[in-house]
């Protein structure tokens, strides 16, 4: 039985090109990029070549408007604390309700030991930001506003150019967790007024432990990891040369395939969607149908827990989520449903499949084969009054 991995937004296969362009940085080409020696010099080049792959992925004017970190989490608290740091006199921050826990963990902390005002922009029933809420925290006391550029669990798109724009109009700073949309859907920002983005290379194909947060030229900067000069005083620390390269590698690849993102794998997607709310009653698809990440389809289930869903797949060796990596095991539906108003008895039940481009149409079969049975199983289950064991029954291989 080949397994099917089906969650791509938790993380990905590192493409075999990644890895071969990787390895001669752990051994041969082990110098220090800011050393003078010719060691250093051409890893400096190796590293600049990765700058530049990723500039083009993104869209952005400058190669040096890229700077490398270890992930979005980090470029997430870069970009919000730096604003905080160069704005003092403003002391707010506007964001979305279904941010990633980078992005709501540190408001809410920096309400709780600072006193910052966070004002999170509600959603729809579809994930889509309330534009009207939105302008009206916009005032000259926000800092910063940081919005998400598509939603990791339903994979709605927010529209973060017109965002950006409004962000614009009263002086404060615009930046957005692009970590789920790199790579995913084509990127100019160039033409925007978007002033920082964070992204991950973990999530196209590119190893763990690598992400990069962009910086608009000229803009003021306030470092979040102090110590040498690296990365134009803006990320202290030796470069992670071979997660950079690699990075470099994932982005030139997802630049070529960003075509096949929106055709063939979305074409996928919709096919899974379509056979599962034709074959299960009950069922539907959550998030923006219309603006959506290719990629991504969140399914919610009536009658049904999500995890014990998740346990039965596992079984037919095919892997999803119930919503984001950062927040599974919590007994609590996803902060992402709860803000679109999804009931809880369904939010409970709300399944994530996430292609890419290492999926098929067997691998969609495959679901559609198996997923009907296991809803009607758990439901059955469920009416019998049998429901509330069903976790530790199907761990047991019952």
């Amino acid at each position: 039985m080949r397994a099917i991995y089906l969650d791509n937004n938790a993380t990905t296969r590192v493409d075999p090109e990644v890895v071969e362009a990787m390895l001669p940085f752990f051994a041969d080409q082990f110098g220090n990029p800011s050393s003078t020696h010719a060691f250093g010099s051409s890893i400096r080049e190796a590293v600049r070549k990765a700058r530049r792959q990723l500039q083009a992925l993104i869209g952005a004017e400058f190669d040096h408007e890229i700077v490398f970190t270890s992930g979005g989490t980090e470029s997430d608290n870069a970009a919000i604390l730096s604003a905080l740091e160069v704005m003092p006199e403003r002391t707010e921050i506007v964001t979305s309700a279904v941010e990633h826990s980078a992005v709501l963990t540190l408001c809410g902390h920096l309400e709780k030991t600072r006193g910052i005002k966070v004002h999170r922009i509600p959603v729809d029933r579809h994930g889509r930001l309330d534009l009207d809420a939105y302008e009206t925290a916009l005032t000259h006391r926000v800092a910063i506003a940081s919005i998400m550029w598509a939603n990791n669990e339903t994979g709605t798109i927010f529209p973060v150019a017109k965002l950006a724009q409004m962000a614009k109009r009263i002086g404060a700073l615009f930046h957005t967790d692009a970590v789920q949309a790199v790579g995913k859907v084509p990127m100019d920002l160039q033409p925007t007024a978007i002033d920082m983005l964070s992204l991950s290379g973990h999530k196209f194909h590119g190893p763990k432990g690598i992400g990069a947060l962009y910086l608009r030229r000229g803009l003021s900067f306030s470092s979040l990891i102090k110590g040498g000069h690296q990365e134009r005083d803006r990320r202290a620390g030796t470069e992670n040369t071979a997660g950079i390269v690699g990075l470099g590698k994932a982005a030139e690849l997802a630049l070529k395939s960003i075509d096949d993102e929106r055709t063939r794998i979305k074409s996928l997607r919709d096919r899974l969607e379509n056979g599962i709310v034709q074959r299960v009653p009950g069922a539907f698809v959550t998030g923006d149908r219309l603006k959506r990440l290719p990629n991504t389809a969140n399914i919610a289930f009536q009658r049904v827990e999500g995890d014990s869903m998740l346990l039965l797949l596992n079984r037919y060796g095919i892997a999803c989520s119930s919503g984001s990596a950062c927040s599974s095991g919590s007994l609590e539906p996803s902060h992402v449903l709860r803000a679109m108003d999804i009931p809880h008895a369904m939010a409970h039940g709300t399944i994530r499949f996430s292609f890419s481009r290492d999926n098929c149409d067997e691998d969609v079969d495959r679901v559609l084969e198996v997923l009907p049975g296991i809803v009607e199983r758990l439901r059955s289950q469920s009416r019998s009054g049998h429901v509330a064991d069903t976790s530790s029954r199907v761990r047991s291989g019952e």
